[in-house]
């Protein structure tokens, strides 16, 4: 007889990992729940509203994803700020600093943060769509391949293997690795409530670090749908080739957003097969954490959501303690 499969209901929150620590959001809510060097957990607790939150564009299916994905940015970079504040050593203030924070009006944190995450989304496009590109046009010169679906075939595999090799490539660094443990355990907590368990240290450990609304899931995503739009791309002048890659990337967003909503809210076979390459690389990108920092991502998530009403709810659950 076969085992019936468990109930999984879509709960609405998600996060990431930061330094020694999870940062969970719940609608405009979000908490960075931090493990101090004393030992002790720090809960951070405010409200992220976004770009046009308000603004009914931001609810069109495909477009919203851009926003989405900004908002994202935005409120990982900060939340990663916040948590690396507790390991910084105390520096005095330098003439750069001076000078930038009275150029500012005290602003220099937040201006120095924009640019570094401004810098990261030109690094980033550099490396993941403009570099394939160019080594693919570089093969196709050096052995004279004729057909363009061979060659926009082999960009995206080029494309796919760099992003693979970046993962693996960081891994190898302690801190990275900590991160790392650090999202599984963002992970095993979202999947423990949308299973429908108790929030506890003993479900959440028995829980996967794997989930399909993880955002290396999306930017597998945004590698594949890359792919497919850039394989129409048919313009005999290189750089009029680089520049309508660059300006389809909103496009690649929004679509990728839509396919990880989907993801997280429906569970058949089509989702299944789409997601299962992002799932493979969360292998990498997620490692079994220890119990102090899954109770780091259970104080985060209790700080932002009530999973006992969410069970009561969704999975007529009735919990009175944190036991069971």
């Amino acid at each position: 007889m076969a085992r019936k499969k468990r109930k999984v209901c879509y709960s609405g929150v998600g996060g990431q990992a930061v330094l020694e620590g999870v940062m969970m959001k719940n609608k405009d809510r979000y908490a960075v729940a931090v493990r101090k060097p004393n030992g002790e957990i720090d809960v951070e607790i405010s409200n992220y509203q976004g770009i046009l939150e308000d603004s009914k564009v931001k609810k069109i299916p495909f477009i919203r994803g851009v926003f989405n994905f900004i908002d994202s940015l935005i409120l990982g970079m900060k939340s990663l700020n916040h948590s690396a504040d507790f390991y910084e050593e105390e520096e005095e203030e330098t003439k750069f600093d001076k000078a930038l924070n009275k150029l500012t009006k005290g602003k220099g944190e937040e201006v120095l943060t924009t640019f570094v995450m401004l810098l990261s989304i030109v690094l980033a496009v550099g490396i993941f769509i403009v570099l394939p590109y160019f080594i693919s046009a570089w093969l196709q010169e050096r052995y004279s391949i004729m057909n363009e679906s061979i060659i926009a075939v082999i960009e995206g595999g080029l494309r796919i293997g760099i992003f693979i090799l970046y993962v693996v490539a960081i891994s190898a660094m302690k801190d990275i690795r900590r991160v790392y443990m650090y999202h599984g355990a963002e992970h095993k907590c979202i999947n423990c409530i949308e299973h429908g368990l108790a929030l506890n240290l003993k479900n959440a450990k028995r829980s996967s670090r794997l989930h399909k609304r993880c955002g290396t899931s999306f930017l597998f995503f945004v590698m594949f749908v890359s792919i497919i739009l850039f394989f129409f791309i048919r313009v005999d002048n290189q750089l009029l080739k680089v520049l309508l890659r660059i300006a389809l990337m909103p496009v690649v967003a929004g679509i990728s957003f839509e396919l990880i909503r989907l993801a997280g809210r429906t569970d058949n076979i089509i989702v299944r097969i789409l997601s299962a390459p992002g799932m493979l690389i969360q292998r990498m990108t997620t490692k079994e954490p220890d119990d102090k920092m899954i109770e780091v991502a259970i104080a985060s998530v209790e700080a932002v959501f009530d999973w006992k009403q969410y069970l009561k709810d969704n999975f007529d659950k009735d919990v009175e303690s944190n036991e069971g």
